[in-house]
């Protein structure tokens, strides 16, 4: 089995029960781009070390598809197309005849278009075929004894960018760097929407007084990014607040 991986609990999960099934007859392949911030693959590099995982890093030429640049609602559909064919390439390099990720139940709650698109490329989905959630993996994952059971989500960079508006190496940089910048402050589940030239950041609710108390400091870093004005969503974070508008 070929492990679609990113480092996040879910697909960490899935690599440490395929390789204790299956030992040398599974393998991770982590699929880098623009979109998948540096920290990510660095992080994801390590667990996979730490779990004694075979991890291979791929580059994925996203950014030369034009349906994914154009970001249109369906924008997933296309990556997980694209993507797709990367796997299934080093499935065939292994002699591979199975390709899984860690996609679950609580995701296919939510607007998932590339759900249809890994369907249609045969990639498997183990953990919606075990009828398992997203916080029973991160329960298994808590009396397996693995730490990254209280990971924050993550996903890609180009879900900061409403639906309709252009993806470019630019704009990824910039969010990606804003959102380092306030990982570095100590948040840890956050997200920096990208507004044109608005930045639109989500934290956990309880994180609102705490972002408040530094608000000039964020403020001045984020217009050194090249964001030119910086607001706090007072929802507070929230999965796939891009895909509110599609309600």
């Amino acid at each position: 089995m070929l492990v679609a991986f990113s480092g996040g609990v879910d697909s960490t999960l899935l690599g440490v029960l395929a390789k204790e099934v299956l030992g040398d007859r599974s393998r991770c392949v982590l699929l880098d781009s623009p979109v998948v911030p540096r920290a990510a693959v660095e992080q994801a590099r390590k667990i996979a070390g730490d779990y004694h995982l075979g991890l291979d890093i791929i580059s994925v030429p996203q950014m030369d598809h034009e349906e994914f640049r154009k970001n249109s609602s369906d924008r997933c559909y296309y990556c997980k197309k694209i993507s797709a064919q990367s796997l299934k390439h080093r499935a065939g390099e292994l002699g591979f005849t199975s390709i899984a990720d860690g996609i679950n139940v609580s995701d296919t709650h939510e607007h998932r278009p590339g759900l249809v698109a890994s369907n249609e490329e045969g990639i498997c989905h183990p953990f919606i075929e075990a009828g398992i959630t997203k916080q029973d993996i991160r329960e298994i994952a808590r009396v397996s004894g693995l730490p990254v059971w209280q990971k924050p989500s993550a996903a890609c960079l180009s879900s900061r960018i409403p639906y309709g508006d252009a993806i470019t190496p630019e704009k990824l940089k910039m969010i990606e760097e804003a959102e380092a910048f306030l990982s570095a402050q100590g948040f840890s589940q956050l997200r920096v929407r990208l507004h044109g030239s608005v930045a639109r950041i989500e934290v956990l609710q309880e994180d609102l007084p705490e972002i408040l108390s530094i608000r000039n400091d964020v403020v001045n870093a984020l217009r050194s990014i090249g964001f030119a004005y910086v607001t706090l969503d007072l929802e507070g974070y929230r999965s796939g607040s891009m895909d509110e508008v599609l309600k």
